[in-house]
């Protein structure tokens, strides 16, 4: 089933408990989101489903950055507490990083708070379903979506979603609904294998990283010379440098030889939603 500009799978919503059943959908599709990190992510992602229709129902995180980043993203949206947000969501959205995934996720099975049928998204790179398999095990539907961008946790984000990719992994049965989400935010998905999932992020943290390192080793240079906005100078340079190795990426054209990037996707491997 192909994605659509709204979700087009069958969710039978019936006291907080989701199933997956055919063609059609209660509600036309709208699904109470709870958020579980008020990170650069998840409170981005918050704001784009609320856009697309489904109601945030709370979100929790305990930093106050995370509370003023709530406010301004999510205005209105209760703050509440982890099982809170478990038991009043329909869907679940996990934006915390990749090291804290499976200790949370296996420690709320611990406490019998994932509900069958709930869907439980994680937006770690590395990592697909099989580090939410504590809550499937408990009956929830398990999907990994990962927005390959570099975020900045303001509503500019918003803008650069639309214009993205996200990296999607999900049991077969239920992969549009996966999909279908990543559609509603304004991205467009691609199906990442689970295997497929640690060489996926290793890329994303070398693009970044590497992307960060050389700006500002150029902008260092260029204050040394007396240039007090390198970064006005470098911008049209970088991005036609970018673009232009971007259309190569995608030809037949040979490419550059490899240099060793391994420094870079370390300092970008860990994602901090």
């Amino acid at each position: 089933m192909a994605p659509a500009g709204a979700i087009r799978v069958a969710i039978a919503v019936r006291r907080n408990r989701v199933s997956v059943t055919g063609t059609s959908t209660t509600r036309d599709g709208r699904l109470g989101v709870g958020i579980i990190g008020a990170g650069r992510v998840g409170a981005v992602l918050g704001a784009a489903l609320g856009g697309a229709g489904h109601a945030i129902v709370g979100i929790a995180t305990v930093s106050e950055s995370g509370r003023d980043r709530a406010d301004a993203l999510l205005p209105g949206v209760p703050i509440l507490t982890v099982p809170e947000v478990i038991e009043r969501s329909e869907l679940v959205l996990l934006a915390v990083p990749e090291s804290e995934l499976a200790g949370l996720v296996s420690g709320l099975a611990a406490t019998g708070a994932w509900q069958p049928g709930q869907l439980v998204a994680h937006t770690a790179p590395g990592v697909g379903i099989g580090v939410l398999a504590p809550a499937l095990a408990a009956g929830a539907i398990p999907l990994a979506i990962h927005p390959a961008m570099d975020f900045t946790g303001t509503s500019i984000d918003l803008v650069r979603l639309r214009e993205s990719w996200c990296a999607v992994t999900a049991p077969g049965p239920v992969l549009p609904i996966a999909q279908a989400l990543v559609v509603e935010m304004g991205s467009e998905p691609i199906v990442i294998a689970e295997a497929s999932r640690p060489a996926y992020a290793e890329a994303i943290a070398t693009a970044r990283g590497f992307s960060a390192a050389i700006v500002g080793q150029a902008a260092g240079m260029l204050r040394d010379i007396g240039i007090e906005r390198p970064g006005v100078l470098l911008g049209p340079l970088v991005r036609s440098s970018v673009e232009n190795a971007l259309a190569g990426a995608d030809s037949d054209a040979a490419l550059p030889a490899t240099i060793d990037l391994a420094p870079f996707a370390e300092e970008g491997a860990e994602e901090a939603p």
